[in-house]
């Protein structure tokens, strides 16, 4: 695997854990975050959000020349976002960290 093709792949785990943080934040929900723990409020989760889709951008920008195709960098890089997804929904489901135990 070429080295822009494991960009594309960390880049695909970064943005995609962007995701659950950028919800938290726009919903003013509390998510678990390494900022701030279990009760990382919004604003942290807007923080933890906009790192973790700048890194994955800027890992997707390196050495890029602009203008190209992706060729099987996208593919590397929707792997990486599909795998962080299921990982995320799987121990969600059976370890549910982000939850509200209380309104269960």
């Amino acid at each position: 695997m070429g080295s822009s093709r494991v960009r594309s792949f960390l880049a695909g785990l970064l943005v995609a854990n962007s995701a659950p943080h950028l919800a938290s934040a726009v919903a003013g929900r509390q998510h678990l975050t390494p900022l701030a723990g279990r009760t990382s409020g919004p604003a942290v989760n807007a923080a933890w959000a906009a790192l973790n889709l700048a890194a994955g951008a800027a890992l997707l920008r390196w050495r890029r020349p602009t203008g190209s195709r992706w060729d099987r960098d996208l593919v590397s890089f929707e792997a990486g976002y599909l795998l962080f997804a299921c990982w995320m929904a799987g121990t969600e489901r059976l370890f549910p960290t982000n939850w509200d135990r209380e309104g269960d």
